[in-house]
Parts: structure tokens; sequence; C-alpha cells
């Protein structure tokens, strides 16, 4: 894959539409050329104390910030035309799909890449102790400072899309 872009979400609570923060990351010839992140107010808009113990967000973070609707409407043309890629993309598309309904806007278009399935597919068992996020950035020697910031973990993924697809 030469033109992708890697997002990634962080929610306020168990519902999927409930996204506070998103990161995604433009890749073209294997290169990060841009990047976009952005606080998001929640719907439902509350805060489970198991997403903010995983995130750092609370509603103090996010109280003023704006609707998902209007971040994605935002970055419609910036999204155009390329393929999405997340790490655990049943999850994140999820996320995605569900705000999207909340706000009647079209969802973003298949396929929905993973690199979850990739290192799954392609790692061998025993060779990286699990394949999430910050594992595989450790095995493959990509940074990761803040893991669950959102651009940082889209970052991460882009990194690891360019080794895994």
């Amino acid at each position: 894959m030469d033109r992708f872009i890697a997002i990634d979400v962080e929610t306020a609570n168990s519902e999927r539409s409930s996204i506070c923060a998103i990161g995604a990351v433009k890749v073209e010839d294997g290169v990060i050329v841009d990047r976009r992140y952005s606080l998001v107010r929640p719907e439902p808009d509350w805060y489970a104390w198991f997403c903010t113990k995983v995130h750092g967000l609370t509603d103090d973070d996010t109280w003023d910030a704006p609707p998902f609707g209007t971040v994605w409407t935002d970055w419609a043309d910036w999204l155009e035309g390329y393929t999405l890629v997340a790490h655990n993309a049943p999850f994140d598309s999820s996320c995605i799909r569900a705000a999207c309904s909340v706000y009647r806007l079209d969802p973003p278009a298949e396929p929905f890449l993973c690199t979850l399935a990739a290192a799954r597919r392609s790692i061998p068992r025993g060779m990286c102790p699990s394949k999430s996020l910050d594992q595989l950035c450790q095995y493959f020697g990509i940074p990761l400072n803040r893991h669950h910031d959102a651009l940082e973990d889209a970052e991460a993924c882009a990194k690891l899309a360019v080794v895994l697809l």
C-alpha cells in the first residue's frame, strides 16, 4: 500500500459512538505526510472510569470540544480517496460508523484495513509477546511514547502498516 490514512479513536464510555479523541496520519509512498488530531465532545456525553483509566481524558478535556459530526465533516476532503487503516480495525471502524450514524453522516468506505490482523497473519506465535500495538511497536523498534493518545497510536499504526501491509 502506498497511500492510506491510519486512524485511531478513544472513547469516553462503552457506547461505540462516544468518541472523545481522534487522530489520523496520512501516508503517501510509505512516508508520513500529514497528521490530524482533535478532541471530541462524546455522544453520549459521559465518562466511564475504565475509559478514563486507559486514555486519561475526562469531561474537563472535552466539554468545549467540537462534536464528532463537526470534526468528521471538517476532515471529509482530507480523508477522501484514502484507504483507512487501524490497529484492531473492527473497534475503530465500529466506533466511527456508530458516531456517523448518530450525526447522520456517511460512514467511511470499505475496506478498513487492520494492522492487528496483519500482525497475526505474519508474525509467528512466540516471536512477539502479544500483538497489542505497544508490544508490536517494541518488537519492530517503533517509538510509542504515549500509548492511548489517539495521534500517537495513529502514527504508530501508520508505521506498522508500512511494515506489515
